[in-house]
């Protein structure tokens, strides 16, 4: 096992993202799988803690601080040797989101890498390439966070094209669908929004050839994929598959039950209840702008992403490189 070898590094990944404060704990080592050794996270749901102007609210700042605690005890509890904290979206965008970070440096004492939408999409698509191989030819990765959508194609391990743009499930809802339930009429109208804010990839989008495999990551798809789709055999062994009509179809029935009955459906958690409906539009939506029938759910997203690029980097400088 890694943990035995010389070069393996007792490694903790803290993501701070904008639904989730998470830490993933592995035994890493430069050409072996990333396997977890240990996890904990924390719900914040930030988008619930925004100002008008976009700050972060004080409770807000209390949850985050809260959940980096959390995972600092368990990366202290494992011996963790090297950690690689990371903030998407939810901190990237507040305007006292530097003040944040500051705060969130002092308690686990060291600095925090703030990721961009594209950083978010390129360490996605590269956890992805490695999960299929090169086998799945030209991929697309589709990735729908609390804040942002990230979607990237390529047919190498750093993608052709990557892009993030302000569609994440959290942000959607809060924007759109307050209650969390919407009439046919009010779907459609948050569908025409979701198309708009979404332009610029459909533009990006518009000269590429299409791919030979399309996958999603994040745990709205999962939440998505275990409600409407099914589980099919692939060469890497049982995997979710989800197609556009089996969306569309529970689209809204979902949005026509409140969030509180949502949690007995498979695949809703409580954290995801009231946002599934804002994230199901957005599957949706980036599905058939990208005239996308069906995607396979990925089992490693960004964590895993930035465990990978560490560890390139890291293997590079023991063999000299």
């Amino acid at each position: 096992m890694a943990k035995h070898r010389s070069d393996t590094t007792r490694l903790g990944v803290l993501d701070i993202g904008s639904n989730t404060i998470h830490m993933l704990i592995v035994d890493a080592a430069p050409g072996s799988r990333p396997d977890p050794e240990a996890s904990t996270k924390s719900t914040v749901r930030l988008m619930q803690y925004l100002k008008e102007d976009g700050c972060i609210k004080k409770a807000g700042i209390e949850a985050i601080l809260a959940g980096v605690d959390q995972g600092m005890k368990l990366a202290e509890e494992y011996n963790v040797t090297q950690l690689l904290p990371m903030a998407t979206s939810a901190i990237r965008e507040a305007p006292n989101g530097s003040k944040i970070l500051q705060q969130i440096e002092q308690h686990i004492g060291q600095g925090v890498v703030v990721l961009s939408g594209n950083d978010e999409a390129r360490l996605t698509f590269l956890a992805a390439r490695r999960w299929y191989g090169w086998d799945a030819g030209r991929l697309l990765v589709l990735d729908i966070g609390g804040g942002s959508l990230e979607v990237a194609l390529g047919a190498d391990e750093d993608p052709s094209l990557a892009l993030s743009v302000p569609a994440g499930a959290g942000r959607i809802t809060r924007e759109f669908l307050p209650e969390g339930m919407a009439s046919a009429k009010e779907l459609e109208s948050v569908r025409e929004k979701v198309r708009d804010i979404m332009a610029p990839i459909a533009e990006a989008f518009d000269s590429e050839k299409s791919p030979d495999h399309a996958v999603a990551t994040s745990k709205t798809f999962r939440s998505l994929a275990r409600l409407a789709g099914n589980i099919v055999q692939t060469p890497s062994g049982d995997s979710w598959i989800m197609t556009r009509a089996q969306l569309d179809d529970w689209i809204p029935r979902l949005a026509a039950i409140s969030p509180e009955q949502r949690v007995a459906l498979p695949g809703i958690t409580v954290e995801r209840t009231v946002q599934i409906v804002g994230g199901g539009i957005v599957a949706s939506e980036i599905m058939r702008m990208l005239d996308v029938e069906q995607v396979e759910i990925c089992p490693w997203a960004l964590r895993e992403g930035s465990i990978l690029r560490w560890l390139d980097q890291f293997g590079r400088t023991r063999l000299g490189f």
